[in-house]
């Protein structure tokens, strides 16, 4: 295994990552017993350099992160955590601390985009937040959702009989968000709808 390089303050950088949808979450420090309560107890340890203190991610706030695995750089001066968070990651309630762009396209990608939608969703459907919709669908069940998804894919059909770029767009948009939260009221994950589009292309054949 990697030898860990820790800093002259015996620190070593921590990137830490949303499991499923890969979304950097944050960035902070562990030492070497804030690793090792880490991988002892499958929960978020680190080190707080204004409090010079170890602290588990979550104790306070509720927002806890469950960790799936540990990894280091080749180089063994950082590590990262990748978790199942129980929550926001920001302090400011926001699901990454990275959220401000400050040099070139600040939009997202699509994978991006649906990976934070399936995160949302996810959230959603954990903590059931009052007066939320996704909660709401959640309450109502799985015939409930299944109406939306096939009303929503009526409106696909007809914004598309009516050339309307715009609609089209819109009433796409509600479709997938729809179909996400079928997906995880059935848990079933989107990484497994992928793994099918990308077996589909592996095999499929030049003529087709």
């Amino acid at each position: 295994m990697t030898e860990l390089k820790y800093d002259k303050d015996g620190l070593v950088p921590v990137i830490i990552q949303d499991s499923e949808t890969k979304l950097v979450l944050t960035l902070a420090y562990a030492s070497a017993e804030a690793l090792e309560k880490t991988m002892a107890d499958g929960e978020t340890w680190l080190f707080s350099r204004s409090r010079q203190e170890l602290w588990n991610k979550g104790a306070t706030s509720g927002n806890t992160q469950k960790v799936i695995s540990v990894r280091v750089d080749c180089d063994g001066d950082a590590v990262i955590y990748e978790v199942v968070p129980n929550g926001p990651a920001c302090h400011t309630g926001e699901q990454s601390c990275f959220n401000e762009t400050i040099y070139g396209d600040n939009r997202k990608s699509a994978g991006d985009m649906l990976d934070e939608l399936k995160g949302l969703i996810r959230d959603r459907q954990k903590e059931m937040p009052e007066g939320a919709y996704t909660t709401y669908l959640f309450e109502e069940g799985v015939d409930k959702i299944c109406k939306k998804v096939g009303e929503e894919a009526a409106e696909v059909i007809i914004a598309a009989k009516n050339r309307d770029a715009e609609e089209l767009s819109m009433e796409t948009a509600d479709l997938f968000y729809h179909v996400m939260v079928l997906l995880q009221e059935q848990g079933v994950d989107l990484d497994q709808v992928m793994d099918v589009l990308k077996e589909r292309h592996q095999t499929k054949s030049p003529s087709k």
